[in-house]
Formats: C-alpha cells, structure tokens, sequence
C-alpha cells in the first residue's frame, strides 16, 4: 500500500476511536485530528514509512517546529495532547512495540481562567432586555436559562419541551457525546419559559422544530449563531464592557455557586463535566476573586 493511503487509512480510524470509543464532540474529533494530519505531512516528509515507524526523536522534532511557529502554551499542549492520543490508539490497536509517546514532555500551562459576570452584571443584562418586542420574552428566557442551568449553547438551542419538568424544578438536558442529564432549574427561569412558551404558541412552527422549545420567526429552530449574537448584543446594550459569549454565563453560573459554598461534585454533575479537574477551575477564579479583595483592603496595600 503506498505510504500516503497508510496514513489516511490510520487517521480515518483515528477519528472513527475518538467518536465512536472516546464519545468525543465533533469539534474535538476535528481539532485532534487536524493536530495528526500535521504531524503525519511532517513525518512523510522525514520519510517515515507509517506513524507506528515513528521515533520519540521525530515526534519531539514535530512539536518543536511547531512550538517554533509561535504557539501559545495552551495551544502546545493541546498539540501535544493529540500527539498521544493517536500514539495510545495505535498501542491499544496493537501496532506499537514501544510507544515513543511515553517519554514525550507536556508544555506546563498556567491554568486558564475564564470570564465571569458579577452578579449585578448578569442582572442587568436580563433587565436590558426589550420585552415589547415579540422576541423579547424569549430572549430573556433564553438568558435565564443559560444563567440559571449553567447550559452550553448547543443544549440552549436542542433544548425540548418534551424535556422540561418546571412543576419538580428540573429539566432534562442532552450534552456532549449525546450524554444526558438532570438540572434543576431556579423559579425565575422557570417563570420566563412559561411566559415565552405562553408565547410560542401563537408563533409558526415547523416540523423539525415542533419540539424545540427556541425558536425563530420563521419557526425554525433558533441556532447556536442566534443566541451568540443575542448574549453579545444585549451585553452591549446593558453597557458590559467584558468580552463575553454564552458561555460566559455557563462560567458565571457555575462560579457563583463555588463563590456561595456549593459542593464541586454537585457543580461536576451540573455541568456535566466528564472530570472533576474540569470543574475545579472555578476555585481557582474563587482564589482570584478573594486575593484581589485581600490586596485591595489590606491595611499595608501601599506599604
């Protein structure tokens, strides 16, 4: 077989292990997968005959051409990071004797702390939104929610009628890799969805979107760019300077309740984190958030 359909034919299984076995999300099968396919041009170039004929010297040369080019260190591990994944699939798959990636180093990152909203910032980009419009009452339900149960945009936009318990306060919610989970859900958000789907009722609803509970003027379900847009307009009409995203009130959310003493595991399975390390980088914004208060009030802050 010639080399070049050697790697193709190994990073179309690759991507077949990283959705099939590993369950990951399209966008990370495709950013893995882009990482490798640089690597394997680079190996071809060295005339490597198959990424299992790979040495640790010609991976270490890979990532540091890369790195070269100007990285960030969040970018580097995560290059790296694709690296071993393709080198674990390969030694799960039986076709390493030795797996070069063992002794391969990971950059070591300072960890990324996220945006947060205030309180008081949240609350005003609810009350800034236009409720006489006949948009109105769904954008804010749309932004209650997204406070409220800490959701990914992508589960904003799927969410379903069908999956709303508001008499017991919770709703059902399909994440990452078709995951499902329970979240409970505050008596304001619950309010404003009972108002926007008093509302909806009267709207045009297309077929596809008969169980959505979002949906556009044309009664398609509202897309991921559409509430996107929405955080990012009425973020500016509430005059919040932050560079912020629908995500932003996911970090927000989940902040909040770590600030007010909430149990990380609780938060884990709010979110719906795979890993408890994911979660736990919202003590780290806590840690931030009670140093500056320290450094701003200490009695020797000048000294």
């Amino acid at each position: 077989m010639p080399v070049k359909d050697i790697y193709a034919d190994t990073l179309s299984d690759f991507r077949s292990y990283l959705k099939l076995e590993r369950s990951l999300s399209s966008n990370t099968v495709s950013s893995y997968a882009g990482d490798c396919e640089k690597l394997f041009v680079f190996l071809q170039k060295r005339d490597v005959p198959a990424p299992e004929a790979a040495t640790l010297d010609d991976l270490a040369s890979f990532l540091e051409d890369q790195y070269n080019e100007g990285l960030s260190k969040r970018s580097q591990a995560r290059l790296t990071s694709s690296v071993k994944a393709m080198y674990h699939f390969l030694d799960a798959e039986g076709r390493l004797t030795d797996n070069p990636c063992d002794r391969l180093e990971t950059p070591k990152i300072n960890p990324y702390l996220p945006t947060v909203l205030t309180v008081e910032e949240v609350f005003a980009i609810l009350d800034s939104v236009d409720l006489s419009k006949p948009e109105g009452q769904r954008d804010r339900a749309i932004l209650e929610v997204l406070y409220s149960c800490g959701l990914r945009v992508s589960e904003a936009s799927e969410l379903r009628i069908s999956n709303l318990f508001l008499a017991e306060q919770f709703i059902k919610v399909t994440g990452k890799g078709s995951k499902q989970r329970l979240v409970p859900i505050g008596a304001p958000a619950i309010e404003n969805l009972r108002m926007w789907l008093d509302i909806r009722r009267t709207w045009p609803v297309s077929r596809e979107a008969e169980d959505n509970v979002f949906i556009n003027r044309r009664g398609g379900r509202l897309s991921r760019v559409s509430i996107f847009n929405l955080v990012k307009k009425q973020a500016a009409v509430a005059g919040i300077r932050k560079d912020i995203s629908p995500h932003t009130f996911r970090h927000s959310f989940a902040s909040h309740l770590v600030e007010n003493g909430a149990d990380l595991r609780t938060v884990q399975e709010m979110l719906g984190h795979e890993s408890i390390l994911t979660t736990e980088i919202y003590t780290h914004i806590d840690t931030r958030k009670w140093q500056e208060t320290i450094l701003k009030y200490h009695p020797k802050k000048n000294l």
